[in-house]
């Protein structure tokens, strides 16, 4: 059974933990084709995309610019007796939503629909936004069934009449935290009485996170030469705080030495390193821009603590589980991190870290000034977030219940095909 993997874009470096998990899936004896509705920007790429076999098909990124692959789609469509509905589909849902990006989904999902190879049985949308509606389009002209994966910023800033109609629609979801699964269940047909939506955690793959060689050290911030390590990684987006971090840290008392790294791109970062300069702390942040895996893990491995400023922006977005989490416990850093989303089923309250309220720099500041100048205490919750990723949320674990979506635990695999 093979299936294509509508994704917004591919490969991307803030999104290993979808080229993980096909991996994973890959390897397990599903046959994935990927589907990327955006080329890559990024400069690198993460070693795990070398591993993964599935070819890559981009669709048309803007219809102007392949106007003879559209057209042929185009007429091939006509043709199909499943064109019509979902045409008529296409126009209601753009009378509401009245955007290009809308024209261009459509307009993808023809070129999708006639350029799929035969053999694909099913299709598959990370994201319920853009992807899932290209996937749903197409799969309205093909008669295949479709699911769906949902994360973060798909789920907060997609409208309600537009999830509940997908989550109809779908033969199911899953989402990887529980907070978003409550809402969606709650969109869901007959309030999720058929399972439509599942919480399935992304997991991490703990052979490409394998335990730290050594603790971290015992820095307390007294020595200026050298200081604390402070790590954070996260694309430099509203929703990551890091204007909130900024100001936490120039409010740090003055006889606590310490610097930061930042890891991740994003459009803000110009903004943030002059808010930096600003607040006086220019000196003390390191913003290393978007890293591969190996260096990233590196970075896990030479910090004392990890800190994410997570909160909802005004348009509704924010974090989902952020996988960043994952990766700085299963390294046995302890977290400062916001009490928002899915963070609070990641990271236990004085137990694997300390929870702040997000937009509060005067908290989060006093949350990383205890941990920094204790490290005996930081320590012990690194020790038992390593644990817990280990019992709770290791890839194996949480891709099973993928496998049996996917059919491939031996039972039939739960779909809805196009009447």
């Amino acid at each position: 059974m093979a299936i294509a993997f509508v994704l917004k874009g591919y490969p991307r470096l803030s999104e290993t933990f979808i080229a993980q998990e096909v991996l994973a899936l890959e390897r397990r004896g599903l046959d994935i084709r990927i589907v990327s509705l955006r080329h890559p920007t990024d400069r690198q790429r993460h070693p795990i995309t070398d591993q993964i076999r599935a070819g890559v098909r981009y669709l048309p990124e803007y219809l102007y610019r392949e106007p003879l692959r559209v057209w042929r789609a185009w007429r091939a469509a006509r043709r199909r007796p499943r064109y019509a509905g979902a045409r008529r589909q296409w126009l209601a849902d753009l009378r509401r939503d009245p955007t290009p990006n809308r024209a261009r989904r459509f307009g993808q999902a023809l070129v999708l629909a006639h350029e799929l190879p035969a053999d694909v049985t099913a299709l598959h949308a990370h994201f319920l936004h853009t992807p899932a509606s290209v996937a749903r389009y197409a799969a309205m002209l093909t008669g295949l069934p479709w699911s769906g994966s949902a994360h973060a910023k798909d789920i907060w800033t997609t409208p309600d009449w537009e999830k509940r109609e997908k989550l109809a629609d779908c033969g199911w979801l899953v989402t990887c935290s529980a907070a978003a699964a409550d809402h969606l269940a709650a969109l869901a047909p007959d309030g999720n009485a058929h399972g439509t939506v599942t919480l399935v955690y992304h997991g991490l793959d703990l052979t490409r996170f394998p335990p730290r060689p050594e603790p971290p050290a015992a820095r307390d911030g007294r020595d200026p030469a050298d200081p604390v390590r402070l790590l954070s990684v996260g694309r430099a987006v509203p929703k990551k705080g890091y204007d909130d971090l900024i100001d936490a840290l120039a409010r740090l008392p003055a006889d606590l030495h310490w610097r930061l790294t930042h890891i991740g791109g994003g459009p803000a970062l110009k903004t943030l390193k002059r808010r930096a300069e600003k607040a006086g702390i220019a000196g003390r942040v390191d913003w290393r821009g978007a890293r591969p895996q190996d260096a990233v893990l590196a970075a896990y491995r030479d910090a004392d603590l990890f800190v994410l400023a997570s909160r909802i922006h005004d348009d509704g977005d924010r974090d989902g589980l952020p996988n960043v989490l994952l990766e700085a416990q299963s390294q046995a850093l302890a977290c400062v991190a916001s009490n928002v989303s899915a963070i609070p089923e990641v990271i236990e309250d004085g137990v694997t870290g300390l929870l702040t309220p997000p937009r509060a720099p005067a908290a989060l500041a006093a949350a990383v000034a205890a941990l920094a100048a204790d490290p005996e205490r930081r320590n012990a919750m690194g020790a038992a977030g390593a644990d817990r990723i280990a019992a709770r949320f290791s890839l194996d674990a949480c891709v099973a219940p993928l496998l049996a979506k996917f059919g491939l635990d031996g039972e039939t695999p739960v779909a809805r095909r196009r009447a």
